[in-house]
């Protein structure tokens, strides 16, 4: 073993609202002190109860993955299990989230991007 996963980097413009954002979907804490990171509006961080770190850095230009479009590829994205997918959906709906892809409602996952443009999928467990 070469290291460990410290945390997901994504990249955005609104460092603090997007680490908000995951906070009210996976639950957590926004910039709790820790040495590895300094925080600023640029860096933003969320320690989640599952021990899981994401962290937020803004990019000034940043452009965000269009869902399909290969000239602006997912750059990468999370897997989130919920119990009850229709309910999940009008959570992340009203957190900011939009629905990108629904499978024709024929599969048990559903991708959406993040209001900074990720894109991520509720998986039901």
């Amino acid at each position: 073993m070469i290291g460990h996963l410290q945390c997901v980097v994504l990249d955005c413009s609104d460092a603090p609202g997007l680490a908000r954002f995951y906070r009210a979907l996976l639950g957590g804490t926004v910039n709790r002190p820790d040495p590895r990171w300094s925080l600023d509006d640029g860096w933003a961080t969320l320690h989640t109860g599952a021990g899981q770190v994401l962290a937020f850095q803004r990019v000034d230009d940043h452009r965000p993955p269009l869902w399909p479009d290969p000239g602006r590829p997912q750059q990468l994205h999370l897997d989130i299990g919920v119990q009850d997918l229709d309910r999940a959906h009008a959570q992340v709906v009203d957190l900011g989230a939009e629905l990108i892809d629904d499978g024709g409602g024929n599969r048990s996952w559903r991708i959406y991007a993040d209001p900074a443009g990720h894109p991520f999928c509720l998986v039901r467990d």
